[in-house]
């Protein structure tokens, strides 16, 4: 998979899209026969899948973090599963936000540990396993709905109202990760996120396909110290101009910007930087939870940056309050049936 997303994804197909048509049908080919056939195991708990359309962000991380919450609430243990993208372990691993740093584990599974058990695995099997040895009673898997080869129970496919798909086109040519109709075929539901129109074509072929559809908004926190405050704001996340609103709509006056790839890790020289513009020219320095839990723990400059740094942090809220209860219920139901199924197969 691509980690990337060059930005001539997000606009209109243009010839650089075009001319990777070839590669982006082969890779079509692939993709969708991989999730419309692809032999996936089966584990003794509720799954519930949060994936999106296409590479880069939508709000996959806060939106499965809502679910644990909702969960929670309902009395269910939740857990996430995850495959640990940008760490460097290879083995399914408990995630100890005390102990592991994003370069073991990701920063996502760093952040996801701080609201329930957190498993990172390549093999979501044998995650999903360990989840629920450590009594988690309902997984809800971050990303992997075109890739992992576990059983779900129910997939939100979350989607950026502005953003949308990009210009359609498959990988290379474009973000998107497997054929839309095949996507569309196998997701349970669709969650909106924000007010934008780019996602509306989308939201109507779900409505005709008979699938439900969820809107949701990501809402900052208070922030009282960021009003009126001239920031240098930095973020090495899929959509940073997502994150300079953000700041801006928190009453941040954006001095300075500095923009870095999906889940990168900053240099030293990088973060030398930014301490000293920001000292120059007398700014707070603000940036995501994501990108601080990759500065944390990290000694030398980055500690600094760590600690002067103001994090903005993030909750996904649907308009519909009822919304994610309703989710978990539909996911815990068709746990059932598949587990009534699988136990009239195998008598």
């Amino acid at each position: 998979m691509v980690s990337e997303a060059p930005p001539f994804w997000w606009t209109k197909a243009d010839w650089r899209a075009w001319a990777l048509a070839p590669l982006s049908f082969v890779y079509g080919k692939v993709a969708g026969r991989r999730l419309a056939r692809g032999k996936r195991g089966s584990v003794p708990a509720p799954v519930i899948c949060v994936g999106n359309f296409t590479v880069g962000g939508a709000g996959k991380t806060p939106t499965a973090m809502a679910l644990a919450k909702a969960a929670r609430e309902m009395g269910y243990t939740p857990g996430f599963l995850t495959r640990g993208y940008g760490g460097s372990l290879d083995v399914t691993t408990i995630v100890d936000a005390h102990h592991h740093k994003a370069t073991a584990v990701g920063d996502e599974a760093l952040l996801l540990s701080r609201v329930a058990t957190t498993v990172i695995s390549r093999r979501r099997v044998d995650g999903a396993h360990k989840l629920i040895s450590e009594g988690v009673d309902l997984i809800i898997m971050d990303d992997g709905f075109q890739s992992a080869r576990l059983e779900l129970d129910f997939a939100l496919i979350v989607i950026d109202s502005l953003r949308g798909v990009g210009n359609g086109h498959l990988v290379p040519g474009g973000p998107v990760r497997a054929p839309i109709p095949e996507q569309m075929r196998q997701l349970s539901a669709i969650l909106k996120v924000g007010n934008g129109d780019a996602a509306d074509q989308l939201v109507r072929q779900a409505a005709r396909a008979g699938k439900s559809v969820y809107v949701a908004s990501i809402k900052p926190r208070e922030a009282a110290d960021l009003l009126g405050k001239p920031v240098l704001a930095f973020a090495g996340i899929a959509d940073p101009g997502k994150f300079y609103r953000t700041v801006e709509s928190l009453g941040g006056q954006l001095a300075l910007k500095r923009s870095f790839p999906d889940h990168h890790y900053f240099s030293e020289d990088e973060i030398s930087e930014l301490l000293s513009d920001a000292d120059r020219q007398g700014l707070l320095p603000v940036t995501t939870a994501k990108d601080a839990v990759r500065l944390s723990g990290v000694h030398g400059p980055a500690e600094e940056l760590f600690r002067k740094a103001h994090v903005v942090e993030i909750d996904m809220v649907f308009d519909d309050p009822r919304a994610p209860a309703k989710i978990i219920d539909l996911a815990v139901s068709a746990y059932r049936r598949r587990r009534l199924r699988e136990n009239r197969d195998s008598a």
